[in-house]
Parts: structure tokens; C-alpha cells; sequence
């Protein structure tokens, strides 16, 4: 793909996000044709960059300077080495946001507008500039001046309270949910809000609250818990669907997801034993999830009975959800999984141009296809770039930025 294509074709994002929540926001609209500038600290740039090892590897297989972290959340993107603490690295801000269309920054509430960066600093020059600010808390309320980060969230927000086993410690998602949830919503609103800009000339301010993201995306579970005060912890199970869960076979385990009567009692059927689906503990979903005890007794030892493959290929047979419980080297090597392209290559300079493997998105457009246009960038790769193209700025100008200390 060229740097032309995708849905966002002709947006420009300037990018003053780092780790994660802020990064993934702004590889999705990169990744949906948007022109990403991101801006880093010369030097040290994203603090991903030393979240490490892994690391990319060279063809002898060494450590390049290129994390796997960073490398997770900034393919489609410029990378511009740049000072914002210094008066001339500012002023190059500023003049990029007079003429982009949408500012995406995760400082601590308050801290860009120090640096006269902030939204009430920008939108004169720039009335149609979205700009979006990600932080812990969101701009207001009384923790609105703490940090966030994932953990925190994911601890503050009840998602730690109802994952786990039931008899066990409470447990975090493996992976930073909190923040690729607050960059997916914020996504959604810089999109929302760039359409309004085009209709209408006028941008706006998008205040994004990682604890928000976190509350909103409990759904069922916060629902159940506002109708039943239900504050359980299911482990596997699902809260409101019976059988819906793990079950341990006779060599594994295996995910088994009927979701209605009519698959509840095909399965009965199947395994012999009708009279299960008779019984009006069991009969509807509702009975289940009451005496979701007592159902889930009568069918752990069919399942240990039978071999993993063995229900899988009788499940399916049946049109009864089931699936392998696969560790991510079969996730990587799953046929469909390969079919739909979801791991991707594309030349790296870290590598001297040689192919370094990305998680391709999901994101599938008939008209104006998402896609991976650029590499991960490396630190202050694209700073002249930016500067003579966008900016227009001359080896002189170019120069006395760099005296100044304000680029990398």
C-alpha cells in the first residue's frame, strides 16, 4: 500500500501519545489510511522502546535497538525526534496542529497546556483541530490529577474483581486491556469527531478517562451487578448463559459455548442423555443458570470421558460451539488464522530493509482497505521528512532546530 490509501486518506494526526492506550488509538487510524506524525523525546523517544526484551533481531540474530512492545503499537506512523520542553520545539507543535486534522495526547491532565499546547492554546489557529486527551482518569472529578495506568485501571474498574477463578486471587487480562480499550473508544470518538469537523468546519475537544473505558466495557457483568447486586466471580463460566464454559476432557480441555435450548438439547441427544433436557431444572436456560450447579455436575464426567479431539469433531458435527484452548504458537499456526493474514511482513530499516513480522489489523474495508503501509518507525526516522514536507521548512531552519537541542 502507499501512504494515499485507506478511509482516513488526506488526514493528518499529530501524535503526542506514548506506551500504549495513546499509541493504539492512533495505529488504528494510521492503519486506516491516516497520515501519523508521532512525535517523540530525542534520545529515548516512547517509553516502549526499552519495554524489553524481546526485541526485533537482526539476519544474525541479534538485539536490534527495536522492541516487540513498541513494535505492537506504532506501525503506520512517522516518527518526529522532538523536544516539546523547549520554546523552538513547540513552535514546530504548533505550527503542525495549525494545519492537521486531529491532535492525539496522554500527558497527565494539565501538563500539554504548561507547554501552551494545550486545546484552548490551539484551536484559534486551527478551529476545525479534533484533539483528543487520554489520560487515567479523564479531565475531571476527584482523581482527575492522578496517573493511570493499566493495572491500576483494570483494579479501580472491577474487571480484576470478576475474572479469575472463584476460590482464587483476583486477576488481571493478559494483556493491557485498559489501555487498548481506551484507544479503541478513542478511536471511535477522534473518527466521530473528524466527521463532524468535515460537515461543519468546527472541531472539538475529546476527553477520553481510562476508568471510564474500563466501566463502560463491563457491559453484561455491570449490568447483571446493577439488577442483581451480583459482585461473583465465575472463573470460565459464563454469568448468564449455562452450559457456557471450560470442561475438562479426558486428555485437555476444551471450550464448550451452547448458547440456547435448542443446541442444549441436540447436545443431550448426542451424548445419550435426553432426559437431561427433560428435566425441568434444565429444560431452558433460565433453569441452568439457577441450578447451574447441579447442571454442570451432570456433565463434567461425559466430557472426561471422551478425548478433546474427539468432542471437538462431535460438537462440531452437531453445530454446537466448541473450540481448542490454543496457546499462541497454535494461535499463529491456526489455518484460518494464517488464511485471513493475520501476521504480516513488511520491510524494516532496522533490519536493513529485511521482513519483520507485525500483527496485521483486523480491520477489513471492501472500498478503502486498512492495511500496513509503513514500519514501525525508528527513533526520529522521519524528522527531516516532516519537517521539509509538511512544515517547508530549509536546511537552515532544519539546522537551527537542531542547535537549539529541540530535534534529534
Amino acid at each position: 500500500m502507499n501512504r494515499t490509501e485507506g478511509p482516513l486518506s488526506g488526514v493528518r494526526v499529530v501524535d503526542l501519545t506514548r506506551v500504549l492506550a495513546g499509541p493504539y488509538c492512533t495505529q488504528i487510524l494510521g492503519d486506516l489510511g491516516a497520515d501519523v506524525i508521532k512525535i517523540e523525546r530525542p534520545g529515548t523517544g516512547d517509553d516502549t522502546r526499552k519495554f524489553a526484551p524481546p526485541f526485533l533481531k537482526d539476519a544474525d540474530g541479534n538485539d536490534t535497538a527495536e522492541s516487540a512492545y513498541f513494535m505492537s503499537a506504532n506501525r503506520n506512523k512517522r516518527s518526529l525526534a522532538l523536544d516539546i520542553s523547549k520554546p523552538e520545539g513547540q513552535a514546530v507543535v504548533r505550527r503542525l496542529a495549525a494545519d492537521s486534522d486531529a491532535l492525539v495526547e496522554n500527558f497527565k491532565t494539565g501538563n500539554l497546556a504548561r507547554y501552551g499546547l494545550g486545546y484552548d492554546d490551539l484551536k484559534e489557529a486551527n478551529p476545525r483541530l479534533v484533539y483528543c486527551s487520554i489520560t487515567g482518569f479523564g479531565q475531571t472529578g476527584p482523581y482527575a490529577e492522578r496517573p493511570g495506568y493499566d493495572f491500576l485501571v483494570q483494579a479501580m474498574g472491577g474487571i480484576m474483581s470478576i475474572t479469575g477463578e472463584p476460590d482464587g486471587e483476583p486477576q488481571k487480562v493478559g494483556v493491557p486491556i485498559a489501555d487498548i480499550m481506551s484507544g479503541m473508544f478513542a478511536a471511535v470518538a477522534v473518527n466521530a469527531a473528524l466527521r463532524h469537523a468535515a460537515l461543519t468546519g468546527e472541531g472539538q475537544y475529546i476527553d477520553i478517562g481510562m476508568l471510564d473505558t474500563q466501566v463502560a466495557w463491563l457491559v453484561n457483568a455491570g449490568m447483571n451487578y446493577l439488577y442483581s447486586g451480583d459482585l461473583g466471580r465465575l472463573g470460565n463460566a459464563h454469568p448468564n448463559i449455562v452450559p457456557y464454559q471450560v470442561f475438562a476432557t479426558g486428555d485437555g480441555y476444551i471450550v464448550v459455548a451452547i448458547g440456547n435450548d435448542g443446541q442444549f438439547r441436540r447436545f443431550c441427544e448426542m451424548v445419550g442423555r435426553a432426559d437431561l433436557a427433560d428435566d425441568a431444572r434444565f429444560a431452558t436456560n433460565d433453569g441452568r443458570v439457577r441450578n447451574r450447579e447441579a447442571c454442570i455436575a451432570e456433565l463434567r464426567p461425559l466430557f472426561a470421558a471422551r478425548s478433546s479431539a474427539e468432542w471437538l469433531s462431535a460438537l462440531e458435527a452437531e453445530g454446537i460451539g466448541c473450540g481448542p484452548i490454543n496457546r499462541l504458537d497454535r494461535v499463529f499456526d491456526d489455518p484460518h488464522v494464517k488464511a485471513r493474514g493475520m501476521v504480516a511482513e513488511v520491510a524494516h530499516p532496522a533490519v536493513g530493509g529485511a521482513p519483520a513480522k507485525l500483527i496485521s489489523t483486523p480491520l477489513r474495508l471492501s472500498a478503502t482497505p486498512a492495511g500496513i503501509r509503513l514500519p514501525p518507525p525508528v527513533l526520529g526516522e522521519h524528522t527531516e521528512e516532516v519537517l521539509r514536507d509538511v512544515l517547508g521548512c530549509d536546511d537552515g531552519e532544519i539546522g537551527r532546530l537542531r542547535d537549539a537541542g529541540a530535534i534529534g
